[in-house]
């Protein structure tokens, strides 16, 4: 089985893989040694117990992800899981990480492959060489990193699914607007928030725990346009088309207040900016709306202005 519940009743046995948040070797009162770990799955978290403890039984650290099998106890009335059995996921295992952590509804290898093949109709080739080249060169974190430590699409695969949120109703305003440059948009929106990639300190679980140095002194949007002009550099693509994509990263957050130094002052980084906020947005209302019953109000959210959201309940 991929998922444990670690919330079953006390006395119930339970078996599955989940993921170590903590882990540590300690000494009982009777000079014994255990280890006390936490453990967590989609379900929840418990504490988990390894009694008798000696380093042969394996040593296990935050972020692994685990396969055990014990008995669900009650101590000082908190429950707990008294582990008989443990060892480390592997491949073969075949482990359905949402079932593990919080993860993108999108497969991330379907996501990477629609992105390039939208790079592959292009009719600028300086462009479709710029943005494939920087594809590639981070194809492994995009297959995994979230967009954010929290807030909108903070989950595995949570980059990608924004991203490809943005190429998606990017190609819908084009149609709709044909003085728009379609594939401006949507090479704006493949690498609005490539910066992300560098900016975030993300485990291999691909969840974002905290900032990197280089991503709290200089942030995602600057960095973004660095990789962008040395690429365009690199590849000898026109300044012109550089600048552009620059501007749009540079531009993305719309308001001063939000990290963008600049207005957008074309119209499609106008476009680009305004579907950023929108897909966050609604992100953000989605999940607050959650288990919110048709009439009722949501909490207060205080990344959506302190606004309390309402559940029509139509669809």
């Amino acid at each position: 089985m991929s998922r444990m519940n670690l919330l079953n009743a006390p006395g119930q046995q339970v078996e599955g893989f989940c993921l170590v948040k903590s882990a540590a070797v300690r000494t009982d009162s009777k000079g014994g040694t255990y280890m006390d770990m936490v453990l967590a799955d989609a379900g929840g978290e418990c504490v988990g117990k390894i009694w008798n403890y000696v380093p042969s039984m394996g040593l296990y650290e935050p972020e692994d992800v685990i396969k055990v099998r014990g008995t669900i106890t009650v101590w000082k009335d908190s429950e707990q899981l008294r582990i008989e059995r443990i060892r480390q996921a592997t491949e073969a295992d075949g482990v359905d990480m949402s079932q593990i952590v919080p993860c993108s509804p999108l497969d991330p290898k379907a996501a990477y492959e629609y992105l390039w093949q939208e790079t592959e109709g292009f009719r600028d080739q300086d462009l479709k060489r710029l943005v494939q080249y920087i594809m590639k060169e981070h194809k492994s974190e995009m297959l995994y990193y979230p967009a954010a430590v929290k807030l909108h699409h903070a989950t595995r695969g949570g980059f990608l699914e924004h991203t490809t949120n943005l190429v998606r109703m990017g190609k819908v305003v084009a149609r709709h607007y044909p003085q728009l440059d379609g594939e401006l948009i949507i090479a704006g929106a493949i690498l609005h928030d490539i910066g992300k990639l560098g900016e975030l300190a993300t485990g291999k679980l691909g969840i974002a725990t905290a900032y990197t140095p280089e991503g709290q002194l200089l942030g995602h949007i600057n960095m973004g346009m660095a990789e962008v002009r040395a690429a365009a550099e690199l590849l000898q693509v026109p300044e012109q088309t550089s600048v552009l994509l620059q501007h749009m990263l540079l531009s993305h957050h719309g308001q001063p207040e939000f990290g963008s130094p600049k207005l957008p002052m074309f119209p499609e980084a106008e476009v680009l900016s305004t579907l950023d906020r929108l897909d966050a947005q609604l992100f953000e209302m989605f999940a607050a709306l959650e288990g919110v019953q048709a009439g009722g109000f949501s909490e207060r959210q205080w990344a959506l202005d302190n606004r309390q959201l309402y559940q029509h309940g139509r669809k």
